[in-house]
């Protein structure tokens, strides 16, 4: 069984862990209930009715929280030609081309984001071994492979957020931080709550959100009424 620090265990004293919270309810719990002294994000995990092994039932996209996250992002942007100058003018933290994916393969991780034009996809792959599994890896699906390198580099800094159902169907999204006021957290949370079901793949049979938790960096996990969350908020 595992350990847990003498604060979260208080802290799991301090609501009714059986309890199915309404979403703006759950934000206040869990506001409540945080004990870390930075400014913790507050996120949000569905359980969904897919089984991820099939490629018909996996959920993934991503989307532009319309209050941001409170996150600073670290953009990288591997293009060549015209398209560095785009990058550098829309704000992109480190540009470049086949110089920056020597830097890769050398072990240089300082950034949270990567796109990418498509004509260097082919180099990208080299370094793929290296992105692919800390989710760096660009994809079109996503928009980070792009020839629109300005509208890709404001969306992510402006608060893009990327989902994936994991390999027990659970999704994962930040909505926010702690210090942010309700309302915004609230816009947020309507827009991946919208973004889930329009994602809902055909294949998916039966009840498709089975749950839904909120919780903070370092706090437990509050349960939220899913019923009301999907009729109020999507």
């Amino acid at each position: 069984m595992k350990k847990r620090s003498p604060k979260y265990t208080e802290a799991l004293t301090k609501f009714d862990v059986n309890r199915n919270y309404s979403v703006s309810e759950s934000l206040d719990v869990v506001k409540s209930i945080s004990f870390a002294k930075f400014d913790e994000t507050i996120d949000v995990a569905f359980k969904l009715g897919i089984d991820p092994r099939h490629a018909d039932q996996m959920v993934r996209g991503a989307l532009v929280m319309p209050a941001g996250t409170g996150k600073e992002v670290k953009i990288l942007v591997i293009a060549s030609g015209e398209k560095i100058k785009e990058a550098e003018d829309a704000g992109a933290d480190y540009v470049g081309g086949e110089d920056m994916i020597t830097k890769i393969s050398g072990g240089w991780l300082e950034f949270d984001r990567v796109i990418a034009t498509p004509d260097m996809m082919g180099k990208i792959g080299k370094v793929a071994r290296v992105l692919g599994p800390r989710g760096l890896m660009p994809n079109p699906k996503l928009g980070t492979v792009t020839t629109d390198i300005e509208k890709a580099v404001k969306e992510q800094k402006s608060g893009k957020v990327e989902y994936r159902a994991d390999k027990t169907g659970i999704v994962h999204v930040p909505i926010g931080k702690k210090s942010f006021e309700n309302d915004r957290l609230l816009q947020n949370f309507k827009a991946i709550i919208s973004a889930i079901m329009r994602a809902k793949p055909a294949a998916s049979k039966g009840v498709y959100v089975k749950s839904l938790t909120v919780s903070s960096t370092m706090s437990p996990g509050v349960a939220v009424d899913a019923q009301e969350a999907m009729m109020n908020y999507n």
